[in-house]
């Protein structure tokens, strides 16, 4: 509500009546609107403009073909017309009660942008039936307008009558009926958006949460029972080394081995199960890996089982920065690598390059044809695909294949620190994408266009219904203006 000043207090007559009072409130309202337009998007003003270009232009250019006879009065009326069609979406009330005399005017081209200004008005008018009493307003205006006007010409007045009533049933009152209808259906399309929005919200949730309890299970299986196998594994492996150190010294090296390597695997274990539990890779338990130090352990341990030769080459500058998921996976090539030599050339010479690239990391683990051939231990290349996968999801290449002279290739390059995105997916067999989340017989939720769909077909078609008759009045009343 606006409030009065002092200066209006003292006005002389009732407010509001002065001609200084009107004078404010067209200035008021005429701020209002800048003000509107300027807040509008500019893809909205340009459209508003040109529906208000083209309903001038359909209400104008047919006055050159076909002059009317009063023509001042008919290009007053489309002038109008295209000022109704910019005010039905701020001043709906007043575009509806606007639309009446255009009903009873001089050019019958602006009939056809009537029933368009009421019905995209009074779906913007709520509650519904203050729009049903502004139109019959409106209808009672339009009455009262052809009364004043056949005062002249009494023997056409219940001509009159009856085509504005047929005007004001068909061009007014369907209209609104439709515009009602369609604005009855925007709150329950809002309503059926933040539904669905917070369906999918919840779907979310439970797929993650599900995913999480399911992961901390699959943890807390594997260190029930392989930490405990793998403890039991390190605790006789220590029993034996001291044994052998004492009895089969020649068996103290493998029997050490047996014993490091046990404990390796409790770290790595320990190290899936974080990941399990959405641990971060960079959290590592005070292990190292993808150092020197780390890839030269992994080489010795490999020369201490009774392998081939194994060389390493290392040309990794210090001024590379490597993070620890790349690091992680500079281990894994390696130790993959490493044991597929093991168990399908065992004997053979290895080649262990890691050296710096343009803004990455290469590793190449080599192996020639064994000097002694012996049976493969077959496997499922399972290691291989998982290698892929992880490097894959660091944004790095793989790959592995036979060389022509009878050896086997594993290669890998990984982006160093600096391209590495900030914070890149972490690799979980259990990850997968959130279509694929549902259980078997489940659907994805359905969006917001879908579940309204029904709702837009009943009160669209049904809209299209009720203006029918109109449009076939338009047709038929426009054609017969051109004939005429």
């Amino acid at each position: 509500m606006s409030q009065v000043t002092e200066e209006e207090r003292q006005l002389p007559g009732p407010r509001g009546r002065g001609p200084s009072d009107a004078a404010r409130r067209l200035r008021r309202e005429a701020a209002e609107i800048r003000a509107a337009v300027r807040a509008a998007p500019r893809r909205t003003v340009v459209a508003e403009s040109l529906v208000c270009a083209l309903a001038a232009a359909f209400g104008l250019i047919p006055l050159l073909l076909i002059p009317p006879d009063r023509p001042v009065l008919a290009v007053l009326e489309a002038l109008w017309a295209a000022l109704l069609v910019a005010a039905r979406r701020g001043r709906p009330v007043a575009a509806v009660l606007g639309a009446f005399p255009l009903l009873a005017g001089a050019n019958v081209w602006v009939l056809a942008v009537v029933p368009l200004i009421v019905l995209s008005a009074t779906r913007r008018i709520a509650p519904p039936r203050r729009a049903w009493r502004i139109v019959g307003v409106a209808c009672a205006a339009l009455g009262g307008l052809t009364v004043a006007v056949g005062l002249f010409r009494w023997e056409t007045l219940p001509m009159m009558l009856a085509e504005n009533a047929v005007s004001a049933v068909l061009l007014l009152l369907l209209p609104t009926l439709a515009g009602t209808m369609l604005g009855r259906r925007r709150p329950l399309v809002d309503l059926l958006r933040e539904r669905n929005a917070y369906l999918e919200q919840t779907r979310t949730l439970t797929a993650a949460a599900a995913r999480m309890e399911e992961q901390t299970r699959i943890a807390r299986e594997m260190h029930d029972l392989l930490g405990h196998r793998l403890s039991l594994i390190s605790v006789h492996a220590g029993a034996l080394e001291l044994a052998a150190a004492r009895q089969a010294p020649p068996l103290a090296g493998q029997v050490e081995l047996l014993r490091t390597t046990a404990g390796t695997a409790m770290e790595e274990l320990r190290e899936i199960l974080g990941v399990l539990r959405h641990a971060d890779l960079s959290d590592e338990t005070g292990v190292d890996r993808g150092t020197y130090e780390d890839i030269t352990a992994l080489v010795t341990q490999s020369r201490q089982t009774g392998g081939g030769p194994v060389e390493l080459v290392w040309s990794v500058p210090d001024t590379v920065e490597v993070g620890p998921r790349v690091r992680q996976a500079i281990h894994r090539v390696v130790r993959e690598g490493l044991t597929n030599v093991l168990k399908h050339a065992s004997g053979a010479p290895v080649l262990v390059e890691v050296k710096g690239a343009d803004a990455g990391i290469e590793v190449y683990v080599t192996n020639g044809v064994p000097r002694v051939p012996g049976d493969s231990q077959g496997g499922t290349s399972s290691g291989l695909a998982g290698l892929q996968e992880r490097i894959s999801l660091l944004g790095g290449t793989f790959g592995a294949g036979a060389l022509p002279d009878g050896g086997f290739r594993v290669t890998a390059w990984l982006p160093s620190q600096q391209s590495l995105p900030s914070q890149p997916p972490q690799p979980s067999l259990l990850s997968q994408p959130s279509h694929a989340t549902n259980g078997p017989g489940s659907n994805s939720p359905l969006s917001a266009q879908t579940l309204t769909w029904p709702r837009v077909l009943g009160a669209g078609c049904t809209a299209v219904l009720v203006v029918l008759p109109t449009a076939g009045f338009l047709i038929v009343l426009l054609v017969m203006a051109a004939l005429g």
